[in-house]
């Protein structure tokens, strides 16, 4: 089981990876705010396994990205409510239809959808750009 440590910085937290240093900070001058964090792991999940799906199917596309909304309650500690994921998926030939089916099991797959289940709303959209 992986085990990260965090230590407390003059402006918030930091944390090492193999990857680098990161800073979290309420301030984003200093850091990554926490929701940054939160709503940039279930959005980069939910895109890493959409495409796996998609690969496997031999789904060719030249690009896609994703936009997130985000709803937070202030008066609940400014808490994430719904995270609204849209994903435009650029390509020839695309199936507008099973790329939504395709992003409804990704949905069922990414672990960091699936662990705030129940507590934040997690909307996905996908819209197709033909390209010719």
């Amino acid at each position: 089981m992986p085990q990260l440590q965090f230590y407390l910085k003059n402006e918030g937290v930091r944390t090492s990876t193999e990857f680098g240093q990161l800073n979290i900070s309420p301030d984003e001058e200093k850091g990554f705010r926490p929701f940054q964090l939160m709503v940039s792991s279930i959005a980069s999940c939910s895109l890493s396994v959409y495409r796996q799906i998609l690969d496997k199917q031999r789904i060719g596309y030249e690009d896609i990205k994703v936009t997130a909304d985000i709803t937070r309650n202030e008066a609940e500690a400014n808490r994430i409510e719904k995270i609204h994921l849209h994903f435009v998926v650029k390509g020839s030939h695309l199936d507008e239809a099973k790329l939504t089916k395709n992003l409804e099991l990704s949905s069922k797959n990414c672990s960091m959808v699936q662990s705030v289940k129940g507590s934040i709303e997690i909307e996905e959209t996908v819209e197709a750009i033909e390209l010719n």
